[in-house]
């Protein structure tokens, strides 16, 4: 498959302080990448480096053949980069329809099939964002990066807080999308058991470097290095 997402060598963080340091890595099209690591390893800075939320101090970034690393992060998204942030950014004040058509691009991915995969959203198209629950705006900010028929879908933890029966249903959909579809992703997870089975490929971040890459189903079960760097135990 041809080669969509490369990062080389990338730095970046806040200010001054350096999060990320020196990242390699590659996404072929239609691939999935669980980024793992434990709290504060810098996978929230990576995601929010490749949208350009952050201070880059040193690599580059080269989405579909098009170096972006010099690009705002809004042309970032026109070059097809869909990300959902943990604090989701939707649009509180306007509906679930307005927060859909708002943002949609022509592409597989209408507004009809975005309520076609989140069957909740079609029944509170008229609610305010404000209105929905957590898992509901959760479906919501998926739903809205979808309709932008993005090249990549960035998801920063997108099940962190939500209720089991909700957890299942995002999941299911996630899966479908990135599994079933082959939408290129790059997913942030605390919970490897839960991404691992429905993504491609891991990488596993440590103090803002890649200490550990394998196919997502290697990793799944290799229980002493899922103990060594993210704490999970092997029983």
């Amino acid at each position: 498959m041809a080669e969509l997402l490369r990062v080389e060598g990338l730095k970046s963080g806040y200010g001054e302080a350096v999060v990320v340091q020196g990242v390699d890595l590659a996404l072929a099209q239609g691939a999935s990448l669980a980024l793992l690591g434990r709290n504060g390893t810098g996978k929230t800075t990576l995601l929010n480096t490749l949208v350009g939320a952050t201070r880059r101090h040193a690599g580059r970034i080269v989405l579909d053949g098009v170096d972006i690393t010099n690009l705002p992060s809004h042309r970032r998204a026109a070059a097809g980069i869909g990300w959902v942030p943990q604090e989701r950014n939707i649009f509180k004040s306007l509906t679930v329809h307005e927060n859909l058509t708002a943002v949609a691009r022509p592409g597989p991915w209408t507004v009809e099939r975005a309520y076609e995969m989140f069957p909740r959203l079609a029944e509170r198209r008229a609610n305010l964002g404000s209105n929905l629950s957590g898992g509901e705006q959760q479906m919501l900010a998926v739903a809205r990066a979808l309709v932008l028929n993005p090249k990549l879908l960035l998801l920063d933890e997108p099940l962190e807080g939500l209720a089991p029966i909700i957890v299942e249903e995002l999941l299911r959909s996630i899966a479908r999308v990135v599994r079933d579809e082959g939408m290129s992703a790059i997913i942030v997870e605390q919970n490897p058991k839960m991404i691992l089975p429905i993504t491609r490929h891991a990488v596993v971040l440590d103090r803002g470097a890649v200490v550990h890459e394998a196919a997502s189903e290697v990793l799944l079960r290799d229980p002493a290095t899922l103990e060594r760097w993210l704490s999970v135990a092997k029983h």
